[in-house]
């Protein structure tokens, strides 16, 4: 099903400054069918029309014939092409690109914890493919959206976590896999792009809402939704006390364009937002959103003086060098998102 028209407007609004630039030139997208990539899909599509930029993008996937059931508004764009392949071994497509965005990752708690060797294999092997294609298509700007997990650990006692903390996952974890794999990615494509002369910019992502979420993964605010909507009680299967927070995925757009487009080369930049929860309070926010109202419930009891664990990410360099701060508060996120999914379920 489509995004919903206000949220792609909110896009174009507050990034249309930025695209004269990528007039009748040619993006490459990793990742285009997952939840970051339908956003960036749909965005470049209402732009390149609303625009008129004879813009053209070409998307990997994993499977064509499963995108075209799922998105057929997209599918059957001139201006989208679609190829089809693993990111670790795809076929290049022929012709010169101007920009690369790779967002394709394996972000599924199941596999990082059940066959972390494969997780590594996906996200640096991918990462190395790309960058092969970026050398042959003499590209001039790379955006890799990488993760939070970069730091590791965030200390309980750093409420907001910087792009300027050193600290790192375990590497005698098995579950650092995936931060560690996009911590390789990351130095892979500073050094390409010093070698190759590109920009290459990294969006550091922490945590979303927003149509296309899954709503049956490891993502907290995904499974409240899903089983608020379906009037079961919310459960935590914590203490609730870890702090989180959201940002919406029309802002997420907004953010990526703007760091691929205007973000320094060589530059990290977090990207969520800063306005922090508790999943305990998140999963009453969102029972108390859907009518009847369900309950909660806490798995287990909250220990006595000890500082929550936290996931916040710290956006000053994003808002003081490129502008940027979260417009849609996180109950009208909330809101959209369950407002959306219900659609959509009208439809199957």
């Amino acid at each position: 099903m489509p995004l919903p028209s206000e949220d792609l407007d909110h896009v174009l609004a507050h990034t249309r400054v930025l695209w004269n630039e990528a007039r009748e030139r040619c993006f490459f997208l990793t990742g285009g069918t997952g939840f970051f990539g339908m956003w960036l899909l749909e965005s470049f599509a209402r732009v390149n029309d609303a625009l008129e930029l004879n813009a053209k993008a070409v998307v990997l996937t994993r499977d064509t014939v499963a995108f075209a059931r799922k998105a057929p508004h997209l599918a059957g764009r001139k201006d989208i092409s679609f190829i089809q392949g693993d990111v670790r071994s795809f076929e290049f497509p022929e012709g010169h690109f101007d920009y690369v965005i790779h967002a394709a990752t394996e972000a599924s708690a199941k596999l990082n914890s059940e066959a972390p060797d494969e997780m590594l294999d996906v996200i640096v092997g991918g990462t190395r493919r790309v960058l092969q294609f970026a050398k042959e298509a003499r590209i001039k700007k790379f955006l890799l959206t990488s993760s939070g997990a970069v730091y590791g650990y965030q200390p309980r006692d750093l409420t907001h976590i910087s792009e300027q903390y050193r600290g790192g996952p375990d590497p005698l974890s098995p579950e650092s896999a995936y931060g560690i794999g996009k911590s390789i990615s990351e130095h892979l494509c500073a050094v390409h792009a010093l070698q190759q002369h590109y920009e290459m910019k990294i969006a550091r992502c922490f945590a979303f809402v927003g149509p296309h979420l899954p709503l049956d993964a490891h993502f907290a605010v995904g499974n409240f939704i899903r089983d608020a909507m379906q009037g079961n009680a919310v459960r935590i299967g914590g203490d609730g006390s870890p702090m989180r927070s959201y940002l919406y995925a029309s802002d997420l757009a907004v953010w990526l364009w703007t760091v691929l487009f205007r973000g320094e080369s060589h530059r990290a930049y977090n990207v969520g937002s800063p306005d922090d929860i508790s999943i305990e309070e998140l999963g009453r926010t969102v029972a108390s959103l859907v009518t009847p109202q369900v309950d909660v419930v806490i798995a287990k009891p909250k220990v006595d003086d000890l500082l929550p664990l936290r996931y916040v990410p710290d956006v000053a360099r994003v808002g003081r060098e490129l502008s940027l701060f979260s417009r849609i508060t996180l109950r009208e996120a909330i809101l959209k998102t369950i407002s959306w999914h219900r659609e959509a379920d009208k439809l199957l």
